[in-house]
């Protein structure tokens, strides 16, 4: 059977402090979960009954056997999730600062695992055959990722809907100008982009969300979905549709997961065949509920409580 929603890209271990606006020096006890942004897309689009799977590579320890353990608890399918013998799964750490300062710490080094997914070994079918197939920047960042990430595009090409996270990561590129010629290439082979201001500059060169849309739009995608923090989102369609809608009320807890709820939420709401308009807001909510929360893969709402934010116009 097709999955609804595959992703590629980022998996690692999530170590958040229980203890909020506290500087890591000074952080006593930690909570550990399952993160990485295209797997937390998969955790989220999981929650609201979709079948869905991760492409990823994990470091053979006790910290990836973790990992496949919490994508099976969550009902994603962890079967191309495989192990780099010699690398270590990567952690990421952050500190919480609510409403709106949340340092990252990636410890991806010598390299992260996820950056060994290799074109040979690719379901090139599973990828084809999927109704939603999601990529990231961050997979385009090193070799042989990039490779693999931008074959698999290819391959498909735009069956279905194919969604490009632009996830950009400035630790993981040199600048970004050389980020720009792989994000444009990706862009071709998308039907859908996604990204905050920050990300779409990045790839189009523009940063004013309308502009950016129109010119994610020209480089080849059929909808361009721009986050605009508190703002809320902007999404333009190539056959003129357009919705902005503007973000929940929420005390913030820690808004690092947001992004990823969101993400599972749209994929969810583009399956449904929903409106573009009914698709941003709920959306919206889920982004809004996960960062009223303080982790992420196991934050992700169900479609109750999604629904209960919408009709309230606010998390409660």
């Amino acid at each position: 059977m097709a999955y609804d929603l595959i992703t590629m890209g980022r998996i690692g271990v999530d170590l958040y402090p229980l203890q909020t606006g506290v500087p890591l020096p000074q952080v006593t006890s930690f909570g550990k979960f399952l993160g990485g942004s295209a797997t937390n897309v998969a955790v989220a689009a999981a929650r609201l009954g979709r079948h869905t799977a991760v492409i990823s590579r994990t470091g053979d320890d006790p910290f990836g056997a973790y990992l496949h353990q919490e994508l099976r608890g969550f009902g994603v399918d962890d079967r191309w999730v495989t192990a780099v013998p010699g690398l270590p799964t990567p952690v990421t750490f952050c500190e919480v600062f609510p409403p709106d300062d949340f340092p990252l710490y990636f410890y991806r080094l010598p390299k992260a695992p996820d950056l060994e997914i290799d074109a040979h070994e690719l379901d090139l079918d599973a990828i084809r055959d999927a109704s939603v197939f999601w990529v990231t920047g961050t997979g385009l960042s090193e070799e042989p990722s990039r490779t693999a990430t931008l074959g698999a595009l290819a391959h498909r090409a735009k069956a279905g809907t194919t969604v490009f996270d632009l996830d950009w990561r400035p630790m993981f590129w040199p600048d970004p100008d050389r980020a720009r010629p792989f994000y444009q290439e990706a862009l071709r082979h998308t039907t859908v982009a996604v990204g905050n201001l920050d990300e779409v500059e990045v790839a189009t060169g523009v940063r004013e969300p309308h502009a950016a849309a129109r010119a994610l739009l020209d480089a080849g995608v059929e909808l361009a979905v721009v986050k605009q923090g508190p703002k809320g989102v902007l999404a333009v369609s190539a056959t003129g549709e357009s919705a902005e809608v503007p973000p929940l009320p929420v005390n913030v807890l820690n808004g690092l997961g947001a992004g990823d709820a969101f993400g599972g939420s749209l994929c969810h709401g583009l399956l449904a065949g929903w409106s573009l308009e009914r698709t941003m807001r709920y959306a919206n909510a889920a982004g809004a509920i996960v960062a009223s929360r303080l982790e992420c893969s196991s934050a992700m709402p169900t479609e109750d409580e999604i629904e209960a934010a919408v009709t309230a116009g606010a998390v409660r």
